[in-house]
């Protein structure tokens, strides 16, 4: 009987526990339903209607459209501008990836070593990040004025003819890849920042016990091992950032002098929105994304080995 009564007393417990388990799952869903619809309406069903638009022919401003399957990413490889675009693209990132992040990493450090002026150098560095991209574009463009632009006067003072820097197919490129690591490197600066304060002062002592005298011996023996994680997460973040330039192509070069400076928002931005083929434009999009995340994948399986995590 007593056994029985045992039993019993342990059944009910299982069913408060069930019943506080479910009310705490009820309440979790209901936490998370904001999210989750603003992720759906926002996030998910864009990309499903990008993925359907995109074996359409459907244009914007016109209520019929069809079905026209794979015809839009065959002519994707068949479209010159396409092409450039793309290499555009990646030629960009190549230049602006691995010099933002080098530069980002060498002011962290300089900053970290310093112990007075901290707060100041970090807000100066970080305000090309804070500032208004198109604003801060009119600068750069009365900078790179072949006339009367400062860089042009002061490669004259040593004999030096400054180039048409946005207005030459040569070094329209380069120009708008030098604005995007002056943008780029204070927000690799406050990452690299927050890696370094993480290490452990105790393994610099211990490394110095162990005969790593020099600045270089303790960077490559502590500092670069401990910011693995840190250097994996900006790495992705700049390919990211980079592969996604349109401000400054927009409002600097228009994608000129002869598409010389065309990259893949801005020609999806074209196709979309100036010669209104929404299926197209949905089609490189689909591209556009399948690119990055192959990137990413990429850099993740390279780099994580790598990565050594505290």
């Amino acid at each position: 009987m007593a056994d029985a009564t045992a039993d019993l007393h342990f059944t009910s417990a299982e069913v408060a526990q069930c019943k506080a388990a479910t009310r705490e799952a009820r309440i979790a869903w209901l936490l998370a339903a904001p999210a989750l619809v603003l992720m759906t309406l926002f996030i998910i069903l864009p990309v499903v209607a990008v993925l359907v638009l995109g074996f359409t022919d459907f244009e914007l401003g016109y209520d019929d459209f069809r079905f026209v399957g794979f015809e839009n990413y065959a002519e994707l490889f068949s479209d010159r501008t396409f092409r450039i675009s793309l290499w555009n693209t990646l030629a960009y990132a190549a230049i602006v990836t691995p010099f933002s992040i080098l530069i980002g990493l060498g002011i962290a450090m300089l900053i970290e070593s310093e112990t007075k002026g901290r707060a100041f150098f970090r807000t100066i560095y970080f305000l090309p990040v804070a500032s208004l991209l198109v604003a801060m574009a009119t600068v750069w463009q009365y900078m790179l004025h072949p006339s009367i632009g400062p860089v042009n006067m002061a490669l004259a003072l040593f004999g030096i003819q400054g180039p048409n820097w946005l207005g030459s197919s040569s070094t329209v490129l380069l120009s708008l890849a030098i604005v995007g690591i002056w943008q780029s490197v204070g927000f690799n600066m406050v990452l690299f920042l927050a890696g370094l304060t993480a290490i452990p002062r105790e393994l610099y002592a211990a490394a110095e016990v162990d005969g790593a005298r020099s600045a270089f011996d303790r960077f490559r023996l502590v500092t670069w091992p401990m910011l693995g994680p840190t250097t994996l997460f900006v790495v992705v973040i700049s390919i990211i950032n980079s592969v996604k330039v349109f401000e400054t192509v927009k409002t600097l070069t228009e994608g000129g002098p002869n598409k010389a400076s065309e990259v893949l928002l801005f020609t999806i931005y074209q196709e979309g929105f100036v010669y209104l083929r929404v299926g197209y434009a949905s089609a490189m999009t689909v591209v556009f994304l399948a690119i990055l995340v192959a990137l990413m994948f990429l850099q993740y399986r390279v780099l994580d080995r790598q990565v050594h995590y505290s």
